[in-house]
C-alpha cells in the first residue's frame, strides 16, 4: 500500500509501515529525525500534488486542541487558532483517501466535530506508560492490543519543562507504530 504519514517528523509510524513491506512517506514542515522517504513541507500541498494514497496516519499539532490545555481556550478561541487548528483536523479527516487514522490526546475535536472511535494507551502496546491517545478512523478497525504490560506510570505527563518537551511528548511510541502496521498494513 501507498502511506502517507502525516505531522511526523520522528519518522516512527512511517518506518514501522517500512518495515512491514509498505511504500510509506511521513510529511512535517520539520526535515525529518530518520532517514527515510519524508517530504519537507505542508501537509496540504502533497494532498494536492500526490493523489493514489491508499491511506493516511495523521498527527495534527495538539497545541491548540488538548484539553491539557483548557485554560488557554479562550485566548485560543479569540485569536481563531483554535478554529484554524479545527479546520485543520477537518481537511485531514475528509481527505479524499479511503482509510485514515487521525490521532490526537483528548481534545476538543471529540466536542467540536466527532467522537474518537477509540482511545488507546501505550501500555496495551508494550509500553509501561500512560498517556490516553484518541483515534479517529476512518475504513480502518479499532487497534487491537498487542502486550499488555503492568507499571504503569504517567512519564510523559511529568516530563520536565524544555525547548523540545513538545517533540518529545509528540513521538509515537514503537509499539503503537508496529500495532498500527501489522494490524492496518
Amino acid at each position: 500500500m501507498k502511506i502517507l504519514v502525516a505531522c511526523e517528523f520522528s519518522g516512527i509510524v512511517r518506518d514501522a509501515f517500512i518495515t512491514a513491506g509498505h511504500d510509506a512517506w511521513s510529511c512535517d514542515l520539520l526535515p525529518t529525525e530518520r532517514p527515510g522517504p519524508h517530504f519537507e513541507g505542508g501537509i496540504k500541498t502533497v494532498l494536492a500534488r500526490i493523489k493514489g494514497w491508499d491511506m493516511m496516519i495523521a498527527h495534527p499539532p495538539c497545541t491548540h486542541l488538548a484539553v491539557s490545555g483548557a485554560r488557554h481556550f479562550s485566548a485560543k478561541i479569540a485569536d481563531g487558532r483554535q478554529r484554524e487548528a479545527l479546520d485543520f483536523v477537518r481537511m485531514l479527516l475528509d481527505a479524499p483517501i479511503p482509510k485514515i487514522a487521525l490521532e490526537n490526546p483528548i481534545s476538543i475535536i471529540s466536542s467540536k466535530i466527532r467522537k474518537p472511535d477509540q482511545i488507546i494507551q501505550p501500555w496495551m502496546f508494550g509500553h509501561g506508560e500512560t498517556k490516553a491517545t484518541c483515534l479517529w478512523l476512518k475504513g480502518l478497525p479499532k487497534l487491537q492490543p498487542t502486550n499488555i504490560v503492568e507499571g504503569r506510570e504517567g512519564r510523559i505527563h511529568k516530563m520536565a519543562p524544555s525547548p523540545d518537551r513538545w517533540k518529545q511528548r509528540s513521538r509515537t511510541f514503537i509499539g503503537i507504530a508496529q500495532a498500527m502496521a501489522e494490524q492496518w498494513g
